[in-house]
């Protein structure tokens, strides 16, 4: 049984920071039941190609963008802006542990599903609402985006080359971060919030902000910026305060090297014949290899174009070299150390077969993560929930679609 096997989960939210809190509390163990549109479901089961195919390649109506953030759950549908709609979501909520959400601020209050209106039916409710900028605030009724928010956040002006590289311009990540780190932070307050409950038998409020997050989870750079007042600039993919510690041109790709210290950086050289730079007086040292930046690293890229990638991965993991490669996505699913841990999964799926997907990273020797179920289909299991949370017949259920409220 997972660690929070005795935690049920109602989840309203849909796209990506809520769907992925949830997908890590049923990971953990939690029943989670996903509530959709009618005929429409998560936005996400939209978002293709690609889709993903069965066993003859034939491409199923599933998304690889909804498959990754939904397993684990249940899917059930239901019209929340209609009274009976509202009232399975009160019920449902009323056997839940934990309610996420991540409407716009204020929506649910309309249909009587907002925290105040729940803690009436669940004294000890943990509610989660997810939002671009928070419950106050100027911006808090803004719709939130992660583009928008890694712009505003700070983190584009970080990314990207630098402004004296030619074609230099800010950049966003190449994944949701903003979205990926609020669901983050996300599950750790309501985990937070299941052990004060537990403790004191009081719910609460939970007010999760893409904008907090990224700009918390700019770490140093924030905080650099806040002890001296410098705008931080943007790097590329060099260290701001150590040389090299950077990308490099081999004579077949990219590979990265990350030397820390003045002994590795001697090791580096050495490796690539030109041990006599570990003794110029200009980069005997970080500092002053900082300093003369620009010099060293043209010296080094005519180094380090001499050998393709698997040769200087050889020679500096055996010189004790911090490196690696800059893998596509086929390289990263057929490396060793990946297939050793068993990254990737296969999970049985009614229409898709096979479904592969990637395992949860989260590895607890007593309580191990497990998948239970695959992504489900749109409203899957509206009947399995309705019978068995709401104690509802097959007549009610029947009614219930032919008014269209599920």
């Amino acid at each position: 049984m997972g660690a929070l096997s005795h935690i049920r989960v109602l989840d309203l939210s849909r796209v990506l920071a809520g769907p992925w809190c949830a997908q890590n509390l049923a990971d953990l163990g939690a029943d989670v039941i996903k509530v959709e549109r009618p005929g429409v479901g998560d936005d996400t089961r939209h978002w293709g190609p690609p889709f993903v195919k069965d066993a003859e390649g034939h491409e199923t109506a599933e998304t690889a963008y909804f498959i990754c953030i939904n397993r684990n759950k249940r899917s059930i549908t239901v019209d929340i802006s209609k009274p009976e709609g509202q009232e399975i979501i009160r019920q449902l909520a009323k056997e839940s542990d934990v309610v996420i959400e991540n409407y716009k601020v204020g929506d649910l209050a309309k249909y009587g599903l907002d925290y105040p209106s729940l803690k009436q039916v669940k004294s000890d409710l943990i509610y989660c609402s997810i939002t671009g900028f928070g419950q106050n605030g100027p911006y808090a009724h803004r719709p939130g985006y992660d583009f928008i928010i890694q712009g505003m956040g700070g983190f584009m002006s970080v990314t990207g080359e630098a402004d004296d590289f030619p074609g230099a311009s800010p950049q966003k990540a190449g994944v949701a971060i903003a979205d990926i780190f609020t669901g983050m932070y996300a599950s750790t307050a309501i985990l937070a919030a299941v052990v004060h409950r537990d403790q004191t038998g009081h719910g609460q409020y939970i007010d999760m902000a893409l904008l907090d997050t990224q700009i918390a989870v700019m770490a140093n750079i924030s905080s650099a910026y806040l002890c001296s007042d410098k705008i931080p600039q943007r790097w590329g993919n060099a260290s701001p305060i150590i040389v090299p510690y950077q990308t490099f041109p081999t004579s077949d790709g990219w590979m990265i090297v990350a030397v820390g210290n003045d002994g590795q950086f001697k090791h580096f050289v050495t490796a690539g014949g030109e041990a006599h730079l570990a003794e110029n007086p200009l980069f005997i040292n970080n500092p002053l290899r900082v300093e003369n930046r620009k010099s060293l690293i043209s010296l080094l890229e005519v180094m380090t174009r001499r050998k393709n990638k698997a040769e200087w991965i050889s020679l500096l993991e055996a010189a004790n070299v911090p490196c690696g490669p800059i893998n596509n996505f086929e390289e990263v699913f057929d490396n060793e150390q990946v297939k050793a841990r068993g990254v990737q999964i296969n999970v049985p799926h009614p229409t898709a077969g096979n479904m592969k997907l990637v395992a949860s990273p989260m590895r607890l020797s007593e309580t191990p993560v497990e998948v239970r179920m695959a992504p489900p289909t749109l409203g899957q299991h509206t009947d399995e929930i309705l019978l068995e949370r709401l104690n509802l017949d097959p007549q009610a259920i029947a009614a219930l679609k032919d008014k269209g409220i599920i």
